[in-house]
């Protein structure tokens, strides 16, 4: 398995599994974290577009330093957003690790995050989600 810097974690600690183990949850936090910054991003750039036709969002994909852009509809947009654990992202940018792609498109890929810690990371800052 590769870390997000490219080593090779079972090969960096060869004698620690604990380690790996760590470096992995610490990877996919780290993960879930950029794509819940890109869709705040995203969220805040809505607000000031003009509804109709294709619109530009960021990439909501986990690599860091990503500023691609993606064409959405408001109405692939919206539908993207009723699940706090999806994300639009452009093709060869999902982190299958982390997530499976759920959707196929021509303009992009509609990824779920799965599994502990990011679809817990990316449901508690949906900045949809209902104030308890």
């Amino acid at each position: 398995m590769l870390a997000s810097n490219g080593i090779a974690i079972r090969a960096a600690y060869p004698h620690g599994t604990r380690m790996a183990s760590l470096m992995e949850r610490q990877d996919k936090q780290r993960v879930a974290m950029n794509e819940a910054t890109f869709r705040k991003v995203n969220e805040a750039m809505k607000v000031g577009q003009d509804p109709a036709g294709l619109l530009p969002f960021v990439c909501e994909c986990g690599r860091l330093g990503c500023s691609k852009l993606v064409q959405l509809t408001r109405g692939e947009y919206e539908g993207i957003r009723e699940n706090p654990r999806r994300f639009a992202i452009l093709d060869g940018h999902e982190i299958l690790e982390t997530e499976e792609i759920v959707e196929r498109h021509d303009r992009y890929l509609v990824v779920e995050k799965v599994g502990d810690p990011g679809a817990e990371i990316v449901e508690h800052t949906d900045p949809r989600r209902p104030l308890d």
